[in-house]
């Protein structure tokens, strides 16, 4: 598998369609980590699903026109998950899918996180973490401003959540009722460090962003058909910026990464890659 194959967008897509482009993105990605010999696989791999749900069945985008005023809008705010967003843009047709073999190299577009302009179809500049939430607002309130229609999605991880710019965009966000504004936190229960409940007391997450004033879902952040559904309610009926959290296993698809912190800085081996292919179903 190279990545190169052209990827066939399909609309409203569900069940095994959507999980088989799901098996390619993650094999993409395991494959760029090996090859540029970069980290954070395993957070990658945990949003690969909300990402395909994202880009193949709600974003009203148009890879011709990535700068459509009318667009809406998708902001990787865990920007270390970079590579996910990158083969997402390519198999949907924003940029040629070769562009992924420059990822991480001298002189290409693709960064390790997303810089400024780097692709069309990249929204912002992400990867400190703590402020694609406030870059999403802005983008919602000139939605507003303007009278535009479009809506904002911003993909937060759960230690991201431990970062108080977060809470100071919520409270905003919630008392302006930016009702065009979805949150999806990637709560696969690990950060860096530790287990995202023990380095700071993240739990209950879900009533966190309900007690800010945001219209709150909790589901499997893998069933791409409930990831659909919960990012299809915004803009939701009572007029509050929507959060969803989407738990999710850290490595999800490989099944000796999954749930091992190890691989948010572990590069996989060619025989590690060539296992996780098989597993995938991509030989």
């Amino acid at each position: 598998m190279t990545g190169k194959d052209d990827i066939t967008p399909i609309t409203n897509g569900s069940g095994n369609d959507l999980q088989a482009i799901a098996a390619r993105i993650r094999g993409q990605l395991v494959q760029m980590s090996h090859k540029a010999r970069t980290p954070h696989l395993g957070s990658s791999l945990s949003c690969t699903d909300v990402v395909t749900a994202a880009y193949w069945n709600v974003l009203q985008i148009d890879p011709t026109r990535p700068s459509d005023p009318n667009r809406d809008r998708f902001i990787l705010s865990k920007g270390h998950a970079a590579t996910t967003l990158y083969t997402a843009l390519s198999f949907k047709g924003f940029f040629p899918q070769s562009t992924l073999d420059t990822y991480n190299k001298e002189g290409g577009r693709l960064q390790e996180h997303p810089g400024p302009g780097c692709a069309p179809g990249v929204e912002a500049a992400t990867g400190s973490l703590g402020h694609g939430l406030s870059i999403g607002i802005g983008m919602a309130l000139a939605a507003r401003i303007q009278g535009r229609r479009y809506k904002v999605f911003a993909l937060l991880s759960d230690g991201e959540c431990n970062e108080g710019s977060v809470w100071e965009a919520a409270m905003f966000a919630g008392s302006q009722k930016l009702d065009s504004l979805c949150v999806v936190v990637d709560y696969n229960k690990w950060q860096a460090t530790g287990r995202s409940n023990e380095v700071l007391a993240l739990s209950p997450l879900r009533s966190k962003w309900d007690a800010f004033g945001w219209h709150t879902h909790e589901i499997d952040g893998h069933d791409i058909d409930s990831i659909t559904a919960a990012m299809k309610t915004v803009p939701n009926s009572d007029g509050r910026p929507t959060a969803i959290i989407a738990n999710t296993v850290k490595g999800k698809g490989v099944s000796f990464m999954e749930d091992d912190n190890n691989w948010h800085y572990r590069i996989p081996t060619k025989e590690e890659v060539e296992t996780a292919f098989r597993e995938l179903g991509l030989q």
